[in-house]
């Protein structure tokens, strides 16, 4: 119930990188927002994680997570590192496993961990392969259990790493632009998978051979179904078509906002955080919603690291009272607000040595104005 996207290179109109992401989770769950600072831990410590515990290592990158409040992993974030992050829930014919790591522990581990994105594709695979995935993704629903894709990239290329069990198959993308969303994606054109997926297809009767093997065919719950304008997945493709060779920051908030599509999603599962963020070697920032409805919230400006220590940022209560009674004069001032605090950030991000603090202080400044338009 998520849409993820990414465009790089060519597909962008200044040759950055565009990554975004909207969290469609219940209703009722918040999604604050989470900065921890780079850490050094003990030797032989453990780090509990949502379910399980894992090895900690020796130091931890600071880290940007728009995390679900009552578990440990994130539903995606970026470090210092300019490594970002998104995950997607799918469905596939493998069992869904015990207790063990959500996909959003394995984000944020790859995040606190990873330098690069081909190192977070690979830590994510250590830890599917050493402990597994398993247990309830929602805090009051048992029930819902998935097996997770992820979109990973830094300042120089993409990947899109997908998982049915313990098994796993990537797709590096180095130019042009991607996007995910609940339903296996990967086919025949793979980069890296784990040893032994395709004899493990065979076996199961999923495909003929090695020609016919076809990872989304094959491991989809049911039969796989080509992506179209009527799914969002093909709907979310098409926009990025659409802005191809034009893609930037407004146009990926634009995107996220999409109705037609069920982009911006509304009922039982909604979208309740959003995230766009900027990847250059330069200079990167991140935007972050930190609330329901990208539609009806502005996206806020953030770096990582800050001289900030660890900080939790949960707008959550004061943007339901605003769901409520959204009027479209103040909508028009938040996104007008928005362009604004766009313009300043691209301005002061052309500055030799980028000014954290400074941009920390427009953080906090867009957080109350926004607090305000909407009181």
């Amino acid at each position: 119930m998520c849409d993820t996207f990414v465009a790089l290179g060519s597909a962008t109109r200044d040759g950055s990188v565009i990554f975004g992401k909207n969290s469609d989770r219940p209703y009722d769950e918040q999604q604050p927002i989470v900065y921890i600072p780079r850490q050094s831990h003990s030797a032989a410590s453990d780090v509990k994680c949502t379910y399980i515990s894992v090895p900690q290592v020796e130091e931890t990158y600071a880290v940007l997570l728009s995390k679900p409040s009552w578990m440990f992993g994130a539903e995606m974030g970026a470090n210092e590192c300019d490594v970002v992050i998104g995950n997607e829930a799918v469905w596939t014919k493998e069992p869904n496993g015990l207790a063990a790591l959500l996909g959003m522990d394995m984000v944020r581990l790859a995040l606190e961990r990873a330098s690069t994105s081909t190192q977070a594709v690979h830590l994510i695979c250590d830890f599917l392969e050493m402990y597994g995935q398993g247990g309830a993704c929602a805090e009051n629903d048992p029930s819902l259990t998935y097996h997770n894709s992820f979109l990973i990239t830094d300042s120089k290329e993409a990947w899109v790493l997908e998982t049915a069990g313990s098994w796993w198959i990537a797709q590096s993308v180095k130019d042009g632009f991607r996007n995910i969303s609940n339903g296996l994606s990967i086919r025949s054109d793979y980069d890296i998978a784990k040893e032994g997926i395709v004899d493990y297809a065979i076996d199961q009767g999923y495909c003929d051979d090695t020609e016919s093997f076809d990872f989304a065919e094959c491991f989809s719950y049911g039969i796989y179904q080509e992506p179209s304008k009527y799914t969002r997945e093909g709907w979310g493709n098409y926009l990025l078509r659409t802005y191809d060779g034009e893609i930037n920051l407004v146009t990926m908030m634009d995107i996220l906002r999409d109705h037609s599509g069920g982009i911006c999603m509304h009922g039982g599962f909604r979208t309740t955080a959003s995230q766009v963020s900027y990847v250059s070697e330069e200079n990167t920032v991140h935007w972050l919603t930190g609330s329901p409805h990208p539609c009806i919230s502005i996206f806020k400006p953030f770096v990582v690291p800050t001289k900030a220590e660890r900080r939790t940022i949960d707008i959550w209560n004061q943007r339901e009272k605003f769901l409520l009674d959204a009027s479209n004069s103040v909508i028009k001032k938040l996104f007008s607000y928005e362009r604004e605090l766009i313009q300043r950030i691209m301005e002061l991000s052309q500055t030799i040595d980028q000014p954290a603090l400074d941009v920390q202080n427009i953080t906090d400044e867009s957080i109350q104005r926004e607090l305000t338009l909407i009181s």
